[in-house]
């Protein structure tokens, strides 16, 4: 059950958030700024490549990883492939974990390692496979870590990882809003002297004002009404967020979104991209889980029964409605069936400020409804 009274009380928030998962939605922004001055001072900037790599290979565990891999996919395009290495092993602990290259990876590849860990030995071993290979490797975690001398030993890129005081007490979660900045910023910076995107600093500057922005509409002490994170989380409490995204940088977002859920707030989410999603969940949302679906006896006793759960659907856009959409289509389904929806929309701005507004708006509700739901 969500404590609806805790989001508007900030001090219990506080409280309530021994993980420092608000602090780190919060400083967003801050945390981009450092991790882009650690980029510049460890020479991302002075890096002269001869060419673009044929693929960018990306390492790392967790959910963090996986959204790095599926970030940067998306804004590379089809520039040139990005392929993240699943790891293997017996138990997601880091002395359990391994990667390999493919086969085919060689010099012409860029192997980018993410981790807010760094002690993991399978990614010591895969950062010496790859200078084996003649792979060009690059480092993003926290500084001092074993890592740090195995990328030195392959004459790759270490940059350390953007990390808080507070955050050294407990291991972070892979979901944490600082964790993702903290490795997702300097990737930025070296794809973008690669030339894959386009990411120079003056535009990691204006995806920190935005994230900022962000945290000024939905910080803990804005109040639930006028607060659009806070609002959501009221909304998706005993739902089954199913979560619609249209427009390019609005997928990674929503599968952003559907990890953070699952990790932070212990709650399930569907995630599919528009106008598939519309065939995809059709059915789903005329059964047992559409709102007006209640099978069993509607005049039984239920003061002691939980909330049944029903889906609520939310739609991630990263454009502004007008044109080839499929929005109006999407609405007209959703409350078709009875099925309550929730919109997000972001400002006008840069494909990356866009797609940071986004990010940050639901970090910020994953997080509030953790905090509420007591998760």
């Amino acid at each position: 059950m969500l404590d609806e009274s805790l989001l508007d009380t900030p001090e219990a928030l506080a409280e309530a958030d021994r993980r420092a998962l608000l602090r780190g939605a919060a400083e967003a922004g801050a945390r981009v700024r450092t991790a882009a001055r650690h980029a510049a001072e460890a020479g991302v900037h002075d890096l002269k490549p001869d060419g673009r790599p044929r693929a960018i290979l990306i390492a790392g565990p967790g959910a963090a990883a996986t959204c790095v891999a599926d970030l940067l996919g998306t804004l590379a395009g089809a520039s040139s492939p990005v392929t993240r290495l699943a790891p293997t092993g017996v138990a997601p602990a880091a002395g359990a974990l391994r990667w390999e290259l493919p086969g085919w990876a060689g010099s012409v590849d860029l192997l980018l390692i993410t981790t807010p860990d760094g002690t993991e030995p399978g990614l010591s071993l895969l950062a010496e496979q790859a200078y084996r290979r003649g792979c060009t490797v690059v480092a993003v975690a926290p500084p001092r870590s074993p890592l740090t001398e195995a990328v030195d030993g392959a004459h790759g890129l270490f940059v350390p990882m953007a990390t808080a005081p507070y955050e050294h007490d407990e291991p972070l979660a892979a979901s944490a809003p600082g964790v993702l900045w903290a490795l997702l910023t300097p990737l930025l910076a070296i794809l973008d002297r690669t030339g894959l995107l386009s990411a120079p600093p003056e535009a990691l500057e204006k995806v920190a004002d935005r994230l900022d922005q962000v945290a000024e509409r939905c910080g803990p002490a804005v109040a639930t009404y006028s607060n659009p994170a806070k609002t959501l989380a009221s909304e998706l409490a005993d739902s089954l967020p199913v979560i619609w995204t249209e427009g390019t940088s609005a997928g990674p977002a929503g599968r952003r979104f559907a990890a953070a859920l699952a990790e932070l707030a212990g709650r399930p989410a569907l995630v599919s991209e528009l106008p598939e999603a519309l065939a995809e969940h059709n059915a789903l949302l005329a059964g047992p889980l559409a709102a007006n679906a209640d099978p069993d006896d509607f005049f039984r006793d239920r003061v002691d029964e939980a909330p049944a759960l029903h889906a609520r659907v939310v739609l991630l856009r990263d454009r502004p409605i007008g044109g080839l959409t499929a929005a109006p289509t999407a609405r007209d389904l959703a409350l078709s069936h009875d099925t309550p929806i929730s919109e997000l929309e972001p400002e006008e701005g840069g494909e990356l400020e866009t797609l940071a507004e986004l990010i940050a708006m639901t970090d910020f509700a994953a997080v509030y409804l953790a905090l509420a739901s007591g998760a």
